[in-house]
Parts: structure tokens; C-alpha cells; sequence
């Protein structure tokens, strides 16, 4: 059988910590042979009830 190329993943809001409210996490997947770099991404952090940066944490 072959062997699943897919990770799941955490993504931390980079700008809640500067702001001093708790950061907000999602996980996803990614598939690692596409992408070995770290995934970033718009998602919602509702702490700061607005849309934030989320990068991949390890």
C-alpha cells in the first residue's frame, strides 16, 4: 500500500500575542510533498474578532 503524504497541522494566530489575548489554533492537513515549507493563512481569531494571520506551528 502507499503511504499517506498527508500531515495534519496546527495554525497559531501570529498577532494575538502582541495584543496580549490568548491566540486562537486550527488544524488542517497538508500534503508535505507539495508544500515542505510552513503554511500561513487568513483565518478568524475571535479574541480579536477579526481575520489575523495563522502560521503553522510545529
Amino acid at each position: 500500500m502507499a503511504k499517506s503524504k498527508k500531515k495534519i497541522i496546527t495554525l497559531e494566530c501570529t498577532e494575538a500575542r502582541k495584543a496580549g489575548v490568548p491566540p486562537s489554533r486550527y488544524t488542517t492537513t497538508k500534503n508535505t510533498q507539495t508544500m515542505p515549507e510552513r503554511l500561513e493563512k487568513k483565518k478568524y481569531n475571535p479574541f480579536m474578532r477579526k481575520h489575523t494571520v495563522h502560521k503553522e506551528i510545529k
